[in-house]
């Protein structure tokens, strides 16, 4: 299904901090030689230069209303996988009929997290309407031209994977929201999950791995 037309513009902002401008200069070693210092000129400016001709991707990170299970996903791609020339984008589903206010309010505290942790990151918060959740998401990252699909997992029983396979014909398999936007999305997606309340580390899902153990 795909995703219908973006919520009123107030639930779109693009977000970008100046706090690059307060950013401590680069610290040169001392050199004894004029040769050395010529060619430690050279690497500094090299690497100046590659830094500023990176080009940055769309990292999106799915809201879910602001859940736990959002927040840890948001937590781990801030740390583990965005760098300072991307951008994030925080995306949140509503259905048609509900409060989209709501939506914004998980938006706008997911983007304080951002702030916070990463403030020389931009953000840009997107609030999309549609039914299905998976197809949804889906299609608004093909759309935004998105590079990392990343969102939130809860632990789910047997019991309860069973009971989605008996309602669903068995056409299901069981999955999830997340699940299915890893096997469908047009771009590299994960599904992250702490392994345990204490921490221990992440379990990552991907289109060919499943709860992979990534101690961070």
């Amino acid at each position: 299904m795909a995703a219908r037309s973006s919520l009123p513009s107030f639930c779109l902002h693009r977000i970008r901090s100046d706090s690059r401008s307060g950013a401590p200069p680069s610290i040169r070693a001392s050199s004894t030689g004029a040769a050395n210092d010529g060619g430690r000129n050279d690497d500094v400016d090299g690497k100046e230069e590659e830094q500023k001709s990176e080009v940055g991707r769309k990292v999106m990170v799915v809201a879910d209303g602001g859940s736990d299970e959002a927040r840890t996903a948001l937590q781990w791609a801030l740390s583990h996988s965005v760098r300072p020339c991307d951008t994030v984008v925080l995306l949140d589903v509503v259905k048609s009929g509900d409060d989209p206010s709501r939506g914004c309010q998980h938006l706008e505290t997911m983007r304080s997290i951002c702030q916070a942790k990463r403030p020389e990151v931009r953000v840009e918060l997107s609030l999309v309407e549609g039914k299905e959740r998976g197809p949804v998401i889906v299609e608004a990252a093909r759309k935004q031209g998105v590079s990392l699909l990343v969102m939130g997992q809860k632990k789910r029983s047997i019991t309860w994977r069973l009971l989605v396979m008996w309602m669903t014909g068995g056409k299901g398999g069981g999955r999830g929201t997340a699940e299915y936007c890893v096997q469908n999305a047009a771009c590299m997606a994960l599904a992250v999950r702490r392994k345990s309340r204490r921490g221990g580390g992440y379990l990552i899902t991907t289109r060919r791995q499943r709860d992979f153990w990534l101690l961070a």
